[in-house]
């Protein structure tokens, strides 16, 4: 029963490490994609600042997904925190959100930092209390 649980695990990382590999194609394909419309950007932005918006949310989906791929590879509390945060972020800045979403997207972001600092405290208690 174990070997069939240690090969099912074994199964999971390799399908993780594949999608991971699809996420990275991505971003290079988005980046390769984005320095394309930065010459067009330029100009535009001159005309009109939505098109600013639309170059600021594909950013903001980079970061996002480079967050992400981290996530995939190195699966721990704070990276998921972090792409949580980057998400909510996202939606504040890019999105057309009324007052209301922006303090409860402050209040989120706030939660998710607090989680995050007192995880990293029960950290360090756990350390400290594994050396006694």
């Amino acid at each position: 029963m174990k070997k069939i649980v240690k090969g099912l695990q074994q199964i999971c990382r390799i399908l993780e490490l594949v999608v991971a590999v699809f996420v990275l194609i991505g971003i290079i394909t988005a980046i390769i994609s984005l320095l394309k419309d930065d010459i067009q950007i330029f100009g535009e932005l001159l005309e009109d600042m939505t098109s600013f918006r639309h170059y600021l949310e594909k950013i903001f989906v980079l970061v996002i997904g480079i967050e992400f791929l981290e996530m995939l590879c190195h699966p721990t509390s704070d990276s998921v925190i972090q792409v949580l945060i980057f998400l909510v972020a996202r939606h504040m800045i890019v999105g057309e959100t009324t007052p209301f979403e922006d303090f409860i997207s402050v209040l989120s972001i706030a939660v998710l930092f607090i989680l995050r600092k007192y995880m990293h405290n029960g950290e360090k208690n756990t350390e400290t209390h594994n050396i006694l």
